[in-house]
């Protein structure tokens, strides 16, 4: 009853100290120069997310089997040489992965596309590794028993139960994908980067608001719907946020 009552307190004071920040942005005119933008916003978050949802599924498609390769039995002794690999999307700073790609692929959303995928890879790889490894053996010794195949174990046993740690990863590279999408812009790219840095640039703060706003957004959105997704996909037993 008492975290109840501290969490309606809370929440009355952030809907106060909401309406008090509208207030103070249009009195200061701040809204007004943020919506000139609003067709800008729309077209540019539209491309934004085209950008991350690309470039996010290539590395799912990347990462999910290459983690389950390395976690096979006859090839965990390469697993750390491979990690270390997809490590240097990550540990290469983006804007030299960026310079990169653009040498080899030119300028534009294909180069950006490219780089992306590189970049948000390692979270997919390293958390399907993990988890597939961590899979009780009691389980695979049944299901061995049972007389499923190596492919049936994989899928009807191992995966289901590695699922919640590997949608973390995933989790985790998209929120990495969306937060670097604004750097495309430098080579080429389409999305809200071009606010950004323009508004950079020209030291327009509604414009470069008008960028950074809605990318913190979408980052928090696709959050929210790749955690509905996990609760919906995770199976009752192996998802702790399932009770």
């Amino acid at each position: 009853m008492k975290q109840e009552k501290i969490r309606n307190i809370l929440q009355f004071a952030l809907l106060v100290a909401a309406f008090l920040l509208g207030a103070t942005l249009q009195a200061n005119g701040f809204i007004e120069e943020f919506m000139y933008y609003k067709e800008d916003i729309v077209y540019l978050a539209s491309e934004h997310v085209k950008l991350t949802l690309i470039s996010g599924t290539i590395a799912i498609f990347i990462g999910m089997p290459a983690g389950i390769i390395l976690s096979r039995q006859s090839m965990r002794r390469f697993s750390e040489p491979a990690m270390q690999v997809f490590n240097i999307g990550t540990t290469v700073p983006t804007l030299a992965v960026l310079a990169l790609s653009m040498t080899l692929l030119g300028i534009g959303n294909t180069p950006a596309i490219f780089a992306l995928a590189i970049a948000t890879v390692l979270p997919i790889v390293r958390n399907t590794y993990t988890g597939l490894i961590s899979v009780p053996e009691y389980l695979k010794e049944a299901a061995t028993g049972m007389g499923l195949t190596p492919l049936q174990q994989l899928f009807r046993v191992e995966l289901p139960n590695a699922m919640f740690v590997i949608m973390a990863g995933i989790r985790t590279a998209f929120a990495i994908n969306i937060g670097t999408v604004p750097l495309a812009f430098l080579i080429g790219g389409t999305g809200l980067g071009e606010l950004i840095f323009t508004g950079i640039d020209l030291d327009e703060l509604s414009m470069m608001l008008a960028g950074a706003i809605p990318t913190a957004s979408l980052a928090v959105i696709i959050d929210m719907m790749l955690g509905m997704l996990t609760f919906v996909v995770v199976k009752k037993g192996v998802n702790p946020l399932r009770k």
